[in-house]
């Protein structure tokens, strides 16, 4: 089978390796469609915190081929779609009901694959399948889009608020989207005009065009009720600048979530009176939880989003790199891997 292999910052390769057994508990995956995702790019870019080479990609959707033994939950042929992860509910952030924070998570790495071994605890706790009705592209979108409603439910949003979205990738939309089905006032910034207008499609009431404006933080200001700021303003950039603009945008008492990853040493100085005086709560939010996997897959089958709005140019298992580097761009949404 052909699987993209990581080994250095700008160095995949697809390679032939042989199809895996399921053991214990396991099954294989025949994927049909793999996503890119920003989480791909910053590996391929910089790296990530595993010893290379392994294999790459985390979102994928197929069908099975193989179930190992006591697997009752699939069988062969059926489609699913796996989760990235899973957490061990026995360490101390688990029993704190704090999953995303687990200690000893399992990984599901290798969606850019033909094939893909889905460990046992995956298997067990966040393998899905997938109604005739939906569309593998759909299904792919479970792993960012659980994250998304992860995030949304940590702050939470409230009807009647007013949120801004800062960064209109694909995570940022999913906040975008889940923000206004909660009844949010929602405004979009980004310096690309198609992401902004496909954040005005999935409910942005306006949106603030970056490249346009001298203050990012003062245009979001001057579309709230006598400047106030805004209720909530959500950072999905990765980037340490964009934490110090999201801060800077919100009312007094308000709240700052903040998704995207920045580079491990990354600082962000803070004016300590938003925090004092003005009473802002910042917010971290990594990942996402069982929980919120179901809850998302529930919202998928729903439509909530719809793979069309994210999903943009199709490639071959070959051309990977090219998939990866047109989504670094920042012109598509997702780029999609599909496999025959």
């Amino acid at each position: 089978m052909k699987q993209v292999m990581y080994y250095n910052p700008k160095d995949i390769r697809v390679e032939e390796h042989d199809i895996p057994v399921p053991g214990q508990g396991e099954i294989v995956i025949k994927n049909k469609v793999s996503l890119t995702c920003g989480t791909d790019v910053k590996i391929y870019m910089r790296g990530y915190r595993w010893d290379p080479p392994f294999s790459f990609g985390h979102e994928a959707a197929g069908v099975v081929h193989a179930v190992g033994e006591g697997v009752t939950k699939v069988k062969v042929g059926d489609r699913v779609v796996a989760h990235n992860s899973a957490p061990c509910h026995e360490c101390y952030f688990c029993k704190k009901a704090q999953h995303s924070l687990c200690e000893n998570p399992i990984f599901n790495k290798g969606a850019f694959s033909e094939y893909q071994l889905i460990p046992e605890r995956i298997v067990r706790q966040n393998l899905f399948s997938i109604p005739d009705d939906m569309e593998f592209k759909q299904a792919a979108l479970l792993e960012p889009f659980s994250c998304a409603v992860y995030g949304t439910s940590e702050v939470p949003v409230e009807m009647g608020d007013t949120v801004a979205v800062n960064g209109c990738g694909p995570i940022g939309l999913m906040f975008v989207r889940l923000c206004h089905l909660r009844g949010a006032r929602v405004i979009a910034c980004d310096k690309s005009p198609s992401r902004l207008e496909m954040a005005r499609k999935l409910g942005a009431g306006h949106i603030v065009n970056i490249s346009e404006v001298e203050d990012q933080a003062e245009a979001v200001r001057k579309l709230t009720e006598d400047d106030r700021g805004v209720d909530i303003s959500i950072e999905a950039v990765g980037l340490s600048k964009v934490w110090s603009i999201a801060m800077d945008m919100v009312r007094p008492g308000g709240t700052v979530l903040c998704f995207g990853g920045t580079p491990k040493g990354d600082k962000v100085e803070i004016d300590t009176t938003l925090l004092h005086y003005s009473q802002i709560t910042i917010k971290g939010v990594f990942h996402t939880t069982p929980r919120h996997v179901k809850e998302a897959f529930e919202l998928l089958k729903m439509k909530a989003i719809s793979a069309d709005d994210f999903v943009d140019n199709e490639y071959g298992i070959d051309q990977i790199e090219e998939a990866i580097l047109d989504h670094a761009k920042g012109e598509v949404i997702k780029n999609c891997i599909i496999y025959g």
